[in-house]
């Protein structure tokens, strides 16, 4: 074996069988190949040596306990695959039934995280230890990678707390540390962290063998009830009635996983254990060899993964983290990073024009943890100490001594060039300045910087608290060190940073506007706005495109096509307004309507007292009969199609010009910033998943129908097969 060491011991007169799970040249152990077939070496030693043994002990050489499956095995799966795969889950299961149902008592000795597949090697024990570290996971989070826990974990979960009390831990993928899987009884024993935890893990193992020597997991007992009743019970087939309704909302039809995993729970309970046994493993071999799982594991794991690890960080530069962070403006958004800020630790400067208008940016911390306090989520002590690192100051000079200053002012060069005049000279020494423009080129806002190489751009997405992803934006002169020092301040807020090189609107802002203005665009031939909503929505975008531009506020929209109009003209070019900007300048101009804050966009709003009593907003009775044409020819299926190939086509052309340099940026990026549906694996794997040949010849399509936006240049072409990632 090598992935596995077994050994029998005598200790203490009892025939102790150890098995070590310790993967060799690897960080951590895996369901890999090599484990599979060490498995069935075990479980034929287990049965050879079943009248020598009393007990046998589950154990890790790693420092985590088990992290679960191969994935990279399973992006290299097709639908051909179903089959094979499934009994290969059956051989994973066959093993784990032979050991856990010897009549020997079976302890699992936990001594790090256990997720996924790791978790239902754990619960292969009829009794549980673990080490009491928060920092510990323990879960099957694998509905979010598109897939379903099959190597019983679905099976025991849904045994072990019911079908409600699995579900959060099933259908959303819930996690919990050790405290909190013994409260649940998924954990029997704690252990006290430190150097002897791991042998008191095994004494206590010991003892419980000795306590217990016909042990067995409860579904095995005479009597064994499921906690909650069965699915044929009152109360639990009321819930039935509507969980899949629920969950279709939730999905929209277009992540399956979620809708297997509760098949799968229901039918289980239905039948005897192998049988259900037999049912996961169908479920989940139909699920690993589908198209959405190998989008999923693509970006949630190995792309995730990529950005966590730091592979667009400069290289050789020491790790950085700010003991003092300034920012101007104390607005929504600067007000929003002032909160991330405190809540990790950084002292805060927050300035504005005035005391007053600092103090409410500050407010908003305020707010937000006073929240947390009502519902007992933080403790006021927690609160203060948040509190006390924001110093929100109308007065320039408190800013001396910050290690990094980000302007948040408004959208306006000659406004930020002032500001960061004012501001840069008090950095501390090798400090650097950032802007959080979501789309004027750094390189033009540098040149009002007196250090332009260690000027950067810092792209927050709002809500601050809220949105996981920063887009880091290299302008021309921009250095290494400075990247890297953004990059660290970026993960030191608990964010995901995405490294891109300058240009309007950098990545995120310039395919977001082909979201939006595709589907304004849609609305100037004359499709009906409900349609164009509805598309946006079932394609698997958070909300459709006119709602976006009123979030935004079309305003905002308008003043950045006026600004680009102007920088075109300041470099002796033409700026050709699009037919979305067209439909955006006439609902502004003609109509009076700005967006949400204004009260009035494409959708009206209700008052506050009309919220209050349950008012929502709803589309713009106008829209009707300024925009609509009877004889506009359209499908739902071009709707769609029309908004997820027009950013994943903008995305290709950012990363053939060079504005994105890596896959992992795209994917994360367009998922984090902008709401790409997360069951494509974000714009690029969307791409991949779809086959670049059928992507090509469908955009040419759209081209031809719906304009330029859609046509790919032979470098576009190039540049995504450049960059196919291969598994």
């Amino acid at each position: 074996m090598k992935t596995i060491r077994y050994s029998l011991d005598n200790i203490d007169g009892k025939g102790i069988a150890t098995i070590t799970f310790d993967e060799p040249d690897s960080p951590v152990n895996t369901m890999c190949l090599q484990w599979q077939e060490d498995m069935d070496a075990v479980a034929a030693r287990v049965l050879e040596d079943k009248d020598s043994i009393t007990g046998i002990l589950l154990t890790s050489a790693k420092t985590t306990f088990f992290a679960g499956a191969d994935l990279k095995a399973a992006m290299r799966l097709t639908t051909a695959d179903a089959p094979r795969i499934f009994e290969e889950i059956e051989r994973v299961k066959k093993n784990f039934r032979t050991i856990e149902t010897l009549g020997k008592p079976v302890v699992s000795l936990l001594n790090g995280t256990a997720l996924g597949g790791g978790w239902e090697v754990g619960l292969v024990g009829h009794h549980r230890i673990a080490i009491d570290d928060k920092k510990t996971q323990f879960g099957l989070p694998e509905v979010t990678l598109g897939l379903l826990p099959g190597a019983s974990g679905v099976t025991k979960m849904t045994r072990h707390l019911g079908l409600m009390g699995a579900q959060p831990y099933l259908v959303e993928g819930k996690t919990f540390n050790p405290a909190e899987a013994k409260a649940l009884g998924l954990v029997h024993d704690l252990v006290a962290p430190g150097p002897d935890a791991a042998a008191e893990m095994k004494t206590k193992a010991l003892v419980w063998i000795s306590a217990n020597p016909s042990a067995q997991h409860p579904w095995e007992a005479k009597g064994y009830k499921v906690p909650g009743g069965l699915p044929s019970s009152p109360a639990v087939a009321q819930m039935l009635v509507v969980a899949p309704a629920v969950i279709k909302k939730q999905t929209r039809g277009l992540y399956p996983a979620p809708e297997a995993i509760i098949a799968c729970m229901v039918e289980g309970l239905q039948v005897d254990l192998d049988t259900a046994l037999r049912i996961e493993s169908r479920y989940l071999a139909k699920l690993m060899s589908g198209p959405q799982a190998k989008a999923m594991i693509n970006t949630f794991f190995f792309n995730l993964n990529a950005i966590k690890s730091g592979q667009s960080r400069p290289a050789g530069v020491p790790r950085f983290k700010p003991a003092k962070v300034g920012l101007l403006g104390a607005g929504m958004m600067g007000a929003g990073i002032a909160y991330c800020q405190a809540s990790k630790g950084m002292s805060t400067v927050l300035k504005d024009v005035s005391q007053e208008k600092a103090d409410l940016g500050k407010s908003y911390s305020a707010k937000i943890t006073q929240g947390r306090v009502d519902k007992g989520r933080m403790k006021p002590e927690a609160q203060q100490a948040i509190l006390d690192l924001i110093h929100p100051t109308g007065n320039t000079a408190d800013l001396q001594g910050c290690d990094l200053i980000i302007e948040a002012v408004f959208e306006n060069r000659e406004l930020k060039a002032r500001v960061t005049q004012e501001a840069e000279p008090l950095l501390a020494p090798g400090g650097f300045f950032a802007s959080n423009t979501s789309t004027l080129p750094i390189t033009g806002l540098a040149t009002a910087s007196a250090k332009p190489e260690k000027f950067i751009g810092i792209h927050f997405f709002s809500p601050v608290d809220k949105m996981k992803l920063v887009e880091i934006i290299k302008g021309q002169q921009t250095d290494d060190e400075t990247v890297a020092r953004a990059y660290d301040y970026v993960q030191a807020l608990g964010k995901f940073p995405i490294v891109v090189n300058d240009s309007r609107g950098f990545f995120t802002s310039r395919v977001f506007g082909t979201f939006v203005m595709e589907g304004a665009a849609m609305l100037g031939e004359g499709i009906p706005a409900a349609a164009i909503e509805n598309a946006g929505l079932q394609c698997g975008m958070p909300v459709g495109p006119l709602a976006v531009l009123d979030e935004t506020a079309l305003t905002l929209s308008l003043h950045v096509m006026e600004q680009t109009r102007k920088d075109f003209a300041a470099e002796g070019k033409t700026y050709t307004t699009t037919p979305g900007e067209l439909v955006v300048e006439q609902m502004v101009r003609q109509h009076g309507r700005p967006g949400r804050a204004g009260g009035a966009g494409f959708y009206d709003y209700p008052t506050e007292e009309q919220a209050k009593k349950g008012g929502k907003k709803f589309l713009w009775p106008q829209l009707k009969p300024l925009f609509e044409k009877a004889d506009a020819p359209w499908a739902i299926a071009d709707l769609k199609d029309r908004l997820l190939y027009r950013q994943a086509v903008e995305t290709a052309r950012c990363l053939a010009e060079g504005v994105l340099t890596s896959v992992h940026d795209a994917n994360i990026g367009s998922i984090f910033g902008i709401g790409f549906p997360a069951w494509t694996g974000g714009a690029m794997q969307f791409i991949y998943g779809m086959g670049f040949e059928a992507f090509e010849q469908r955009a040419a399509a759209l081209a031809v129908r719906f304009g330029p936006g859609f046509a790919m240049a032979d470098d576009v072409k190039a540049a995504i097969r450049r960059h196919q990632p291969h598994y």
